[in-house]
Parts: structure tokens; sequence; C-alpha cells
């Protein structure tokens, strides 16, 4: 995970997973609505998780 990555992350979580998919940016921007808090682990979980593969 790039340090820009992780910079999106914690200032626009769904910015930060726009090239993960539909479904991952519903999810993250749900999340962000809930609380910001939410939305940026949901964004590092997705990134992380991604990057495994």
């Amino acid at each position: 995970m790039s340090c820009l990555r992780v910079i999106l992350c914690i200032i626009f979580p769904p910015l930060a997973v726009i090239d993960k998919g539909c479904g991952s940016i519903a999810i993250v921007t749900l999340l962000t609505l809930c609380g910001w808090i939410p939305g940026v682990i949901g964004a590092l979980v997705i990134l992380n998780k991604n990057e495994k593969q």
C-alpha cells in the first residue's frame, strides 16, 4: 500500500478505493456517511485485503 493511498484513506476514504470496484466504493461511502473513522478503517481494510491477493 503506497503512502498516497494511506493519505487518501485519511482525507477522503471513497476516493482511495475508486479502482477497487463499485461495491467497494458503495461500502466505504456508507461507512463514511455513518462516521469518518469507520470509513477510514473500511478503506484501509479493503486496500490491504486486495493487495495481498
